[in-house]
């Protein structure tokens, strides 16, 4: 008799994990590449986007704090969408190595959540005719002291998987360090060839886009399409809905938001490749520090400020003029794959701390396209205070802690080491 009812126990078990599990994948089916955007003040609002297929007739976002566990309280919205075409058709290469061309034409989503309440935890879920998505998380700014993690260069490419599992490794580690941070900046070419939009819903899937809000910008892979046949910041602006609050052309690319009482200006090297395309981008970071006061001024880009192989200078030259104008504090940026950071840097020269801008760019994390770095420097050696690589097999990441005193950015390398770490003093 025990031995009948333990078979027929673990029978309605096995039946109830296969509904389950029928359950989810028709929860998931025709709503994807969700993903948590800031808003231009991250205290009370934020953006959130995500693609749907054709066949989808009405697609809305449920959202609530999550102490509000039965969704008693939740408020719906349906947000703006428009038909996208940019990834249809575009040259691709699916996991397994084939060759094919994106089928890509989808209903693209925005929704601006507004009215969030300050340092909350938020949960929301998309809610179609006929499918409903996993439940994802953010949280709102306004801690006086809070954190973050910085990633870059994993370069997403579904037949090498192991460079977004390496990716995702290194955030492990993040979290093992501060399970605290609040939100992922990433500094650009986190996707192979922008252009193939199966890239961009892989990497979607990942669990730390369903739990954080992330701003990046826009990296030169992000920007094209395999063997650079197009090149596009269209890729960028539609697999994601920053705030467009950039100058013309640039819209939903470059933007600013705040964190906290931190501006945070995100640039498009892309867009910056003639003297005319640097003046507007100037112009336009110019006015933004103008008119968005702030205890601390951060400038993002994808180019290295200087060549880690060597310390020779790159975007440097462009843009340290006008950073000592303005008072910019941080200055971060990716690609080159290598970890580099100067002191406080005013007129060419390194301070004390009380003025002046500290650069900083990210190594690569995904195991795969590192670059060795010989020993000396031969350029900048007064400028650059480290500099870090494991050579071609590099995964490192940066822990952001932010108070009202101090920046504090802290590289980890792939076990968790700390390997350096930089203060940058308010000026206020």
């Amino acid at each position: 008799m025990n031995f009948r009812i333990t078979i027929r126990r673990i029978t309605i078990s096995i039946i109830v994990a296969i509904g389950a599990s029928l359950t989810l994948t028709a929860q998931t089916q025709g709503i994807f590449s969700i993903v948590t955007c800031p808003a231009e003040n991250t205290s009370n609002s934020m953006h959130i986007s995500w693609g749907a297929d054709t066949t989808i007739t009405a697609c809305n976002i449920e959202y609530t704090l999550v102490r509000d566990s039965q969704w008693k309280k939740s408020r719906t919205m349906e947000g703006t969408s428009h038909l996208c075409r940019v990834f249809d058709q575009v040259y691709s290469k699916k996991a397994d190595g084939t060759d094919f061309y994106e089928d890509a034409i989808f209903i693209k989503y925005e929704a601006a959540l507004e009215g969030l309440k300050p340092r909350r935890e938020y949960q929301y879920r998309i809610i179609s005719d006929r499918c409903t998505s996993d439940t994802y998380r953010f949280r709102t700014s306004g801690n006086n002291r809070w954190s973050a993690c910085i990633i870059s260069d994993f370069h997403v490419y579904p037949p090498l998987r192991n460079r977004l599992d390496n990716a995702m490794a290194m955030m492990d580690k993040v979290y093992e360090y501060d399970p605290g941070f609040e939100w992922v900046l990433h500094l650009g070419d986190i996707i192979a060839w922008g252009g193939s939009y199966s890239f961009w819903k892989e990497m979607y899937e990942e669990k730390y886009f369903k739990k954080y809000m992330w701003a990046g910008v826009n990296g030169n892979h992000d920007n094209m399409s395999r063997g650079y046949i197009k090149n596009t910041n269209e890729y960028f602006k539609e697999a994601n809905f920053y705030p467009r609050n950039g100058y013309k052309g640039e819209e939903g690319v470059c933007y600013w938001f705040y964190w906290g009482d931190a501006l945070f200006i995100m640039l498009n090297n892309e867009s910056m490749k003639d003297d005319e395309g640097v003046r507007a981008a100037q112009e336009w970071v110019r006015d933004v520090v103008k008119n968005n006061p702030a205890r601390y001024r951060v400038v993002c880009e994808h180019y290295q400020w200087f060549f880690g192989t060597s310390g020779k200078s790159s975007q440097y030259e462009r843009w340290c003029g006008l950073f000592d104008e303005l008072g910019i504090d941080l200055a971060l940026a990716g690609n080159n794959h290598v970890y580099v950071r100067t002191g406080a840097i005013c007129q060419g020269k390194v301070t004390d701390g009380s003025k002046g801008t500290v650069y900083i760019q990210t190594p690569s994390s995904d195991n795969e396209r590192g670059v060795a770095i010989p020993d000396p420097l031969t350029e900048n050696l007064d400028k650059i205070r480290f500099r870090w690589s494991e050579g071609e097999k590099t995964v490192g990441a940066i822990h952001l802690d932010v108070n009202k005193r101090r920046i504090k950015l802290t590289l980890l390398d792939r076990y968790g080491n700390i390997l350096d770490i930089a203060e940058v003093k308010s000026k206020k």
